[in-house]
């Protein structure tokens, strides 16, 4: 039989069942029974599938008269609506076919179809949130990657991106104190007691950051994004810290942020290298109140050197404002290195030098560092596992407490873990373990703290 003959008879049998509805009609007078729910789902998937998506609606829309919680006609309906840019009946009936599902395979078509019509009508952010519905409910890997590369596909080119994270972090020192109970003066030459909200206070840290990215015109090899972002951390003090300062609350050494800003990046060396320049400014608060206003310029630049090889250059200069600080103004520049093994074990290390000038002398700084940061190749407890390590030494030329000026040397060390096989709508929990110790030769500024982060992090 002939394509055009198979289009015909197929053609005269859609035709033959629509006439054949609703439904509920009672049998002709010569005996013939009207066609069952089956058949006409049969018909509406086949004009579906042979892109006729009028008679599919028409076949789904009489389905639904006979039963309006017919889930396989409430899924034809959407994706026929879809079609033909109707927009408002596709939410609907995904809407109402998601609300009927009682499986996670009904579930899964309901989201996808449901971001779908999101999507052509225009609402792409709203429409990543039922994807990452539809990856929750996927009866199948195959389903969820299928899922996740379309949510990948819709973040890459939505204008709006959205990054929100929360974290709780137990801290043996949430206000930065010192380590010490007393500290000896040089300049003095005796020692002095430390107040209890000097000393390091014990405590619970809560946070949340949110940022946004709004990319107003991009091309194959260059974006420019404004960008917006927002947090926050305050603290609850632990029954210890209370009884060791009196009167004082989390809530004394809370900090905020918010910042806007301007980023461009691009290609470049035939596309082994990304620039990026960028430019922010915003306004922190400490305690609840005022603390500095901000300026940042930054410039950086990477380089492939091989496909597992990668050399990166930064430049950051940055400008405060003091509201109830000093004014300081910092120039920092960043080397890094990072190169992955044949086994799959990935390593990223910085080398880091900055100096600060600030309307206090006792302020003004320069500093060295080193970063370094291990992700291993095989899951530890079914989770990706990362180790970092850092060491900074900083050097105050003028002290109001020595002589000889101060000298710190901080040293960090941190161990984390991403559940990825354990996730709830695209998101992961994940578990940090972090300690650092500072010297210092004033004592004021020697300082332990030992931290467990729980936070929550996007899966894709």
């Amino acid at each position: 039989m002939t394509p055009g003959r198979v289009r015909f008879w197929r053609s005269a049998f859609q035709a033959l069942l629509l006439a054949a509805v609703p439904l509920a009609a009672a049998a002709s007078p010569q005996g013939q029974q009207p066609a069952t729910a089956k058949q006409v789902r049969a018909a509406a998937a086949g004009a579906l599938e042979a892109g006729d998506s009028k008679t599919a609606y028409a076949f789904s829309s009489a389905l639904l008269q006979r039963d309006p919680n017919d889930r396989t006609a409430l899924l034809l309906n959407a994706q026929a609506a879809r079609s033909l840019g109707n927009f408002k009946t596709a939410r609907q009936s995904a809407r109402r076919a998601w609300q009927l599902a009682d499986t996670g395979e009904d579930k899964f078509n309901a989201s996808l179809i449901m971001a779908q019509a999101l999507s052509s009508g225009g609402q792409r952010n709203l429409a990543q949130f039922w994807l990452r519905r539809a990856a929750h409910h996927a009866p199948s890997r195959l389903h969820e990657r299928r899922a996740i590369r379309d949510f990948q596909y819709l973040r890459a080119t939505t204008p709006w991106h959205h990054r929100l994270s929360f974290s709780i972090t137990p801290d043996s020192n949430v206000n930065n104190g010192s380590s010490e109970t007393s500290i000896y003066v040089p300049l003095y030459g005796r020692r002095f007691g430390l107040s209890g909200s000097a000393q390091a206070l014990s405590g619970i840290e809560h946070a949340v950051e949110l940022n946004s990215r709004y990319r107003f015109k991009a091309s194959e090899t260059r974006a420019h994004d404004l960008l917006v972002s927002a947090e926050y951390r305050t603290y609850t003090l632990s029954s210890e810290a209370k009884a060791q300062a009196p009167g004082t609350k989390g809530s004394d050494f809370a900090f905020g942020s918010l910042t806007a800003g301007y980023a461009h990046k691009g290609l470049n060396f035939g596309r082994r290298g990304e620039y990026r320049l960028g430019i922010d400014t915003g306004q922190s608060w400490y305690g609840g109140e005022e603390y500095t206003r901000f300026l940042r310029l930054n410039a950086g630049q990477s380089y492939k050197l091989t496909p597992n090889r990668t050399l990166g250059a930064k430049v950051l200069a940055e400008s405060h404002n003091g509201l109830r600080a000093n004014d300081l103004d910092t120039l920092r520049g960043d080397l890094s290195y990072s190169f992955r093994t044949k086994s799959g074990l990935s390593v990223w290390s910085s080398l880091s030098v900055a100096e600060a000038d600030s309307s206090s002398a006792v302020e003004d700084f320069t500093e060295l560092g080193l970063q370094a940061q291990i992700t291993l190749p095989k899951p530890v407890f079914g989770a990706i596992a990362r180790f970092g390590f850092s060491a900074r030494s900083r050097d105050y030329p003028l002290s109001s407490f020595s002589p000889a000026g101060r000298q710190d040397d901080k040293f960090t060390a941190d161990f984390s873990l991403t559940f990825r096989q354990v996730d709830y709508y695209g998101f992961s929990p994940t578990l940090r373990l972090s300690g650092s110790t500072t010297d210092s030769n004033i004592d004021l500024y020697k300082s332990n703290r030992l931290g467990v982060n729980f936070g929550i992090q996007s899966a894709f």
